[in-house]
């Protein structure tokens, strides 16, 4: 009896890590060195593909420093003062949840014209399985761009998958053993 609740308990946690797979790659704004003055964010964003359901987690110290997402009007004056979100924590995740532009600058006096704000392009998301073109069509041209890898940064959303498939394989184990 034991036995087959342990085994059912492990297809129920593989079954709920299989649900949290869609979840998406969490990027460090700035790199290695976060959310600081003297990153040339627009040449961060430029090299990654942002899609929705993505994250952009930035790291900053919030003596100095805060988050601010702004409009496009509010961004290209380095204006904050109608914030549409504000972050102060120092340790922000926002998640993407539409297409288009997010524009985000830190509020401190001086640092979005030192160039501390960023411009992020997200894209719709890959489905996982296209839908096949009506017969009689043909497909286009350009073929169906790969799924991109992860970022280094997308351990951060593996990490719950990990902890659940290891929490149940110990699980297992010692109802085997014992």
């Amino acid at each position: 009896m034991a036995l087959r609740s342990s085994i059912m308990f492990l297809l129920v946690a593989m079954t709920l890590c299989g649900a949290c797979s869609g979840a998406g790659a969490v990027y460090k704004v700035g790199g290695p060195d976060g959310w600081i003055v003297g990153v040339d964010y627009n040449q961060w964003s430029s090299s990654k593909e942002f899609r929705v359901g993505d994250g952009l987690f930035f790291s900053y110290n919030k003596q100095y420093h805060n988050v601010v997402q702004v409009s496009e009007q509010g961004f290209k004056s380095c204006n904050s003062s109608s914030p549409i979100a504000a972050y102060s924590s120092g340790s922000d995740t926002i998640t993407l949840e539409r297409p288009g532009h997010y524009y985000f600058l830190c509020g401190a006096p001086g640092h979005c014209e030192d160039g501390q704000k960023v411009d992020v392009q997200v894209s719709r998301p890959i489905p996982d399985n296209p839908s096949p073109a009506p017969s009689g069509l043909s497909s286009p041209s350009t073929p169906h761009p790969e799924k991109r890898p992860p970022p280094h940064s997308a351990a951060l959303t593996n990490a719950p998958k990990l902890a659940l498939a290891v929490f149940a394989s110990v699980l297992v184990f010692s109802k085997l053993m014992f």
